[in-house]
């Protein structure tokens, strides 16, 4: 198979994108309260899932050479999408509802989702259409696993740790690694095996696919940039609603002293 190097490059790059919105809507997060909160978290797994997993795996698919031609089945397509996205809900969720100061709701949120992306990700190729018998190297899927484990664990950490934009684009950066490390592990695991006289494979989805991704990355930028345009003015809001609280407890405590004096 011939992965390319350009095709690789633009498959790190969709998955420090998704990373680093997902990573800005997870710190929007920790700061909102009720449907608003729910609301980040929700886009916050639609990039990393959607874009940044599925959308980087996707890229390097389609600029991967098997030595024939390729289709793909797209109910499969998309169903490899949406478990992208799940896994990474319920390991957010997971980490919400944990206590963020001990490692455990990290480990197992990294577990679920790690595990839920290797799913994605061998979902994802047996959605592939090709006259050839594929077969795969145990060790490389059993390696490829844990690098998804040890990868989503630390994206967890990240989004209920990582703050300010610096830090955001330094863990988008790491993460892209991890990501595209375990994707390009699993494809190392395929082996293909070009079948004599196979029908010739009709492609009829590659555009709908690139759509997707292209569409993806674009809205991701957008709110990205929309983001920054608007968190100078969030941190003011949220600096001015914490001295609120404070001089509110202040003043509580000061009438209650009153009250017990007279």
């Amino acid at each position: 198979m011939d992965m390319g190097t350009s095709t690789l490059i633009t498959a790190y790059l969709v998955a420090c994108v998704g990373s680093a919105l997902g990573l800005l809507s997870a710190e929007r997060a920790r700061t909102a309260t009720g449907a608003s909160r729910n609301g980040w978290l929700a886009i916050a797994a639609v990039s990393i899932g959607g874009l940044g997993i599925w959308g980087m795996h996707f890229t390097a698919m389609l600029g991967t050479w098997m030595g024939a031609k390729v289709a793909y089945d797209i109910p499969i397509t998309l169903a490899s999408m949406v478990v992208a996205i799940v896994v990474v809900a319920l390991g957010l969720l997971v980490v919400r509802r944990g206590d963020n100061t001990r490692l455990w709701p990290f480990l197992a949120g990294g577990l679920i989702t790690g595990l839920g992306v290797a799913g994605m990700h061998y979902t994802g190729m047996a959605s592939i259409v090709i006259g050839a018998d594929v077969t795969y190297h145990p060790g490389l899927v059993v390696l490829s696993v844990v690098i998804a484990v040890a990868a989503a664990t630390a994206a967890l950490w990240a989004t209920a740790n990582v703050r300010g934009w610096l830090a955001v684009a330094g863990a988008a950066l790491v993460m892209g690694v991890a990501v595209t490390g375990m994707h390009y592990t699993g494809m190392h695991a395929m082996h293909v095996m070009l079948t004599p006289n196979a029908p010739l494979v009709v492609d009829n989805s590659s555009e709908l696919i690139t759509s997707l991704i292209i569409g993806g990355a674009g809205v991701s930028v957008v709110i990205i940039f929309l983001l920054a345009l608007t968190s100078s003015g969030d941190e003011g809001g949220e600096d001015a609603e914490l001295l609120d609280r404070v001089m509110r407890r202040n003043e509580s405590h000061q009438f209650g002293r009153t009250d017990s004096v007279s």
